[in-house]
């Protein structure tokens, strides 16, 4: 099992299981938790951080089997569809799509993943 542990977080952004990787809600904020401005450029900023965090338990986008996107906004639906569609081959990750009355920092996406990758040998 591999855990990583951030000091800023009461939380592990990632965490692997044997075979599964578990990847908290990634914010679409800057380095300085200040909200990115702009409907692509948050669901972006979402995805990059979600990436990052998905790397560091050994995982990247291609392993995604679930993403599960909050975003204050449901009207942002057909904006991450274009982004689901550039970022992942078919079949493409299940994915599940909520509206919420309000994210961290003012964050206006956020996204959690699961992923499969093989067990180290």
């Amino acid at each position: 099992m591999t855990v990583s542990v951030s000091p800023q977080h009461p939380y592990s952004p990632a965490f692997r299981a044997g075979d599964t990787v578990y990847v908290s809600g990634a914010l679409s904020v800057d380095d300085a938790y200040q909200p990115v401005p702009g409907r692509d450029d948050a669901l972006d900023a979402a995805v990059a951080r979600m990436t990052e965090r998905l790397a560091t338990a050994g995982a990247g986008l291609s392993d995604v089997v679930k993403l599960t996107y909050y975003v204050t906004d449901l009207s942002l639906r057909e904006e991450a569809n274009r982004q689901f569609e550039r970022l992942f081959a078919v079949p493409r990750p299940a994915r599940t799509f909520l509206e919420v009355s309000g994210l961290p920092y003012g964050a206006t996406v956020e996204i959690d993943a699961v992923a499969h990758v093989a067990q180290d040998n």
